[in-house]
């Protein structure tokens, strides 16, 4: 049976080379990382295959299951409930969804744009304006979700570490005191590089610097 997922892995990890790029793709790649116990680098796909896909309940539902079995239990900062509310309903959708919602919306404002020049009575003047001005409230939602949606795919801010027992150091050298110690599996963001090191930010707001080898970029 492990042989079976090494093979997976090694023919996912062609096409990948090949620069092909899909949810399905990074989602069955993760699926065999995991089943072969390298948790980390599932970790890392189910990740990237999120980014893609970020309404997908399997991908949040296996990863959610590998990261239980990390080791660092790290308490997220408190995010302000209307930031977090937002964050939920702009994942509900992809990118593309998202751009096609506000294309429509866009379409509708320019209708009953036209609608509201041309009608001659007061009451379908008074309710396409209204419904003007909530058309483009949606439009401008739509496209900063889309744009937000887009950033998170291409924008590798955020890496898992790739390594067991990583020191996290007060400056990018060496010699510089450990802060702390990061075990693979564990997500972090990337805030700035210096030469090969990274300097990190994790979910409770500690930060450090590390290797840029220790880690991997989603």
């Amino acid at each position: 049976m492990a042989n079976r997922f090494s093979d997976a892995i090694k023919l996912y990890s062609e096409i990948l080379g090949q620069g092909y790029v899909s949810t399905e793709l990074y989602y069955n790649i993760a699926n065999a990382y995991f089943r072969t116990g390298q948790t980390a680098r599932a970790i890392l796909y189910y990740n990237r295959a999120l980014a893609i896909n970020p309404e997908d309940e399997d991908i949040r539902h296996n990863l959610q299951i590998a990261e239980s079995l990390t080791k660092d239990k790290i308490e997220s900062v408190p995010e302000f409930f209307l930031y977090k509310w937002l964050r939920s309903l702009r994942n509900m959708l992809g990118c593309t969804a998202w751009t096609v919602i506000s294309i429509i919306m866009l379409a509708a404002v320019l209708a009953m744009g036209i609608t509201f020049l041309l009608a001659e009575r007061y009451t379908v003047r008074k309710w396409t304006f209204f419904g003007m001005l909530a058309a483009a409230m949606l439009f401008a939602t739509a496209t900063g979700f889309a744009a937000a949606q887009r950033d998170a795919m291409i924008n590798h801010s955020q890496a898992i570490v790739m390594t067991s027992g990583a020191p996290v150091k007060s400056s990018p050298d060496n010699s510089a005191t450990d802060l702390f110690i990061l075990n693979e599996g564990t997500k972090v963001r990337v805030s700035r590089e210096h030469n090969s090191w990274y300097e990190i930010v994790i979910a409770d707001g500690r930060k450090g610097w590390i290797r840029s080898s220790s880690i991997e970029e989603i």
